[in-house]
């Protein structure tokens, strides 16, 4: 296990692949940690590219610091993560609110950004009212109290059924409740639809059929502010396809990355 010491905060990273090859960095969504990556990541080539990933502020392994957060917060713990392992030009994949990382990244310091994934996320996701009401919840009950709706949007039916959906409901409800909290503050007060527009760098968007949290028209909402950009639509996969169908999001996520000539 890694972790990098950036003063006000400790990360825990990983790095997986090869250590001489192009960075791929990823970010995952709220009330997850580096695992969701794990299938994907075991799909993708040993060599030629190198797979970074990391638990957010509040999440996994990384050090909890009191609700809330802003957003910017959350992409400056990745940029000096980048400037710590000294990345540079890379393939950034968020999903959700990683997602929403990426596009504060890209605006902020388009240096460290070749090209990014937009997996089910927005320019903005939800109301504030209705992100008031989830961390109004969170606070009387914790996770728990939320589990099952949060399991809704996250899943199709029929991956609810299976025996591997227990161990993704015991990681969301396993995460800091005040990380969980601090990350919804961030979702909740932003809004990328301004910058996002203003974005000139190769750009993927990718949606799940069945996606609760952040539906298909979303996705395709937030990736066509960008020129050029490219839609792909994971079908019977609800708001993690890289967990319900890996084998179709490592081809199209790979794909991507080949056409950068990374």
């Amino acid at each position: 296990m890694k972790i990098a010491d950036l003063g006000d905060i400790k990360l825990h990273y990983r790095v997986d692949g090869d250590p001489e090859g192009a960075p791929v960095v990823f970010a995952n969504s709220l009330g997850t940690d580096l695992r969701l990556w794990d299938q994907v990541i075991d799909l993708l080539p040993k060599q030629g590219l190198r797979y970074i990933r990391y638990d957010k502020r509040g999440h996994g392994l990384s050090e909890c610091t009191p609700a809330p957060y802003a957003m910017g917060t959350l992409v400056r713990d990745v940029e000096r993560l980048m400037d710590h392992l000294d990345l540079r030009d890379v393939i950034f994949v968020g999903l959700s609110i990683g997602g929403m990382i990426a596009q504060g990244l890209a605006a902020k310091r388009l240096d460290l950004v070749r090209a990014m994934v937009l997996s089910n996320t927005g320019a903005k996701i939800a109301t504030r009212e209705m992100w008031a009401e989830r961390i109004a919840g969170v606070e009387a009950g914790g996770i728990e109290a939320l589990a099952d709706s949060v399991m809704q949007r996250w899943f199709s039916d029929t991956f609810r059924k299976t025996d591997g959906f227990h161990a993704w409901r015991n990681m969301l409800v396993r995460q800091p409740a005040e990380g969980y909290i601090g990350c919804s503050h961030a979702i909740s007060g932003t809004d990328f639809m301004t910058p996002t527009s203003g974005l000139r760098l190769p750009t993927l968007g990718i949606a799940g059929s069945e996606d609760g949290s952040t539906p298909p028209d979303l996705v395709r909402e937030t990736v066509d502010l960008i020129p050029g950009s490219q839609f792909h639509l994971i079908r019977g996969a609800g708001h993690l396809p890289c967990v319900e169908k890996p084998e179709e999001y490592a081809r199209v996520l790979l794909e991507f990355i080949e056409a950068q000539a990374h």
